[in-house]
């Protein structure tokens, strides 16, 4: 009986692989392609200054898109997520959906990322094939999550942290279990796939990093219950303004044109289109040591009044933004190298944000190499039982305090 069950399990999970690289393949093709379509609509916005006018035609078109393929209320990757933990359907129609109302985002200068859509890409296109392939429900739900680390990491080239992105939501363990290995095959051959087609990964070079001292120490674990609590004020801003500027202004279409003037006003105020787009060149500079001390907080405007406008994007990369900006600036007071400081703020207000504690600290490996491992480890690990109980997600990574009700309920 034990060698029956063993030789199924086996069946299973290299089932399961076998469909992660043909996941990958498919995601990394959409990521690439999807990575290049954003690339290209961001250069033609930056070519033509004066498309920033036309944001408010661009919400006109996303809200009007949704209406008639009758998907105003979807909940974008917060429904991708409720997907896996409770079984219920994913409306197809969002792939396509999605793809072209966040080009339009990008195109027209909205300020928002692009990993949400990546992630509801690859969940919505691995559960339409699920149907086809007719994959039972555990096998349908690890698929899902191959797909949404495969392009993940066809966007951002970086394979361990688009796996563990998705590992680390609050599923059962037996599925989780079960899709460590596709996860992690999906994301590496969908990385493969997009660097092929000329995707370059989200890699930095720290020129500084700090010696580890009881000084240095010192001076990061302030930085990081400073980054912590700023986590929570500008969680709960992006919160509490989609629901103030909804019960505002109930019209969505209304919405979109009154929030994409106010972003336009903003761009014209501040004289330059710094704050549109993702924000990852701000990034760039600020791990370079250049930014200026209000950055994060025109970043955060900015992302918010996109996004409780209505358009459609993603929180994870102006959060990176927003999360450099904020280390640089800070790491300034603190007297620490500020580019340095700058990539650990990226990385401390990410676990902050998304409570996640692994797959922060594969960000921090990933995007800036082994060499700030130990820094990478004590800021996340003094970040994480601090972190944001109602994070960009609605709280779907496990935290602390869940982990210690789900041992208490076991007992």
């Amino acid at each position: 009986m034990k060698n029956i069950n063993f030789k199924k399990t086996l069946f299973g999970v290299l089932k399961l692989c076998v469909l992660g690289v043909l996941i990958g393949a498919l995601g990394g093709l959409v990521g690439g392609c999807f990575s290049h379509l954003l690339y290209f609509v961001t250069n033609v916005r930056e070519a033509a200054s004066w498309l920033i006018f036309l944001l408010p035609l661009g919400g006109i078109v996303t809200v009007v898109l949704h209406r008639v393929s009758r998907m105003s209320d979807y909940g974008g990757t917060n429904e991708i997520i409720h997907r896996l933990e409770d079984k219920g359907p994913i409306r197809v129609i969002a792939a396509p959906l999605i793809f072209i109302s966040t080009a339009i985002t990008h195109l027209f200068g909205g300020s928002a990322g692009r990993e949400g859509a990546a992630i509801q890409l690859g969940g919505t296109i691995a559960y339409a094939l699920s149907n086809i392939l007719r994959l039972k429900e555990k096998e349908c739900t690890v698929f899902i999550m191959s797909g949404m680390s495969a392009v993940f990491a066809g966007v951002f080239g970086t394979p361990l942290t688009a796996a563990f992105f998705v590992l680390e939501f609050k599923l059962a363990a037996n599925v989780v279990s079960f899709a460590i290995l596709p996860c992690f095959i999906s994301a590496v051959v969908a990385e493969k796939v997009s660097s092929l087609m000329g995707v370059a990964e989200e890699v930095f070079h720290l020129s500084n990093i700090t010696t580890f001292t009881f000084d240095s120490i010192a001076k990061i674990i302030v930085l990081s219950i400073g980054i912590s609590v700023f986590g929570k004020v500008m969680c709960f801003f992006f919160h509490k303004s989609e629901l103030w500027v909804k019960k505002l202004i109930s019209n969505p279409l209304l919405r979109s044109v009154l929030g994409a003037a106010v972003i336009v006003a903003l761009t014209v105020i501040v004289g330059d289109m710094r704050y549109n787009g993702s924000g990852m060149s701000i990034a760039i500079e600020a791990v370079k040591g250049n930014s200026y001390w209000f950055d994060f907080i025109l970043k955060i405007i900015f992302t918010a009044i996109t996004l409780a406008a209505g358009f459609k994007g993603g929180e994870i990369v102006p959060t990176f933004c927003i999360g450099a900006t904020f280390g640089c600036v800070l790491g300034s007071v603190l007297e620490l190298d500020v580019g340095f400081s700058a990539a650990l703020g990226l990385v401390g207000l990410f676990c902050c944000t998304t409570n996640s504690l692994i797959n922060a600290i594969l960000l921090g490996i990933e995007m800036f190499g082994f060499a700030a491992l130990p820094y990478y480890l004590l800021i996340c690990l003094i970040i994480w039982p601090l972190s944001v109980k109602k994070g960009l997600f609605y709280n779907r990574f496990f935290t602390p305090k869940s982990l210690l009700k789900r041992k208490s309920v076991n007992k």
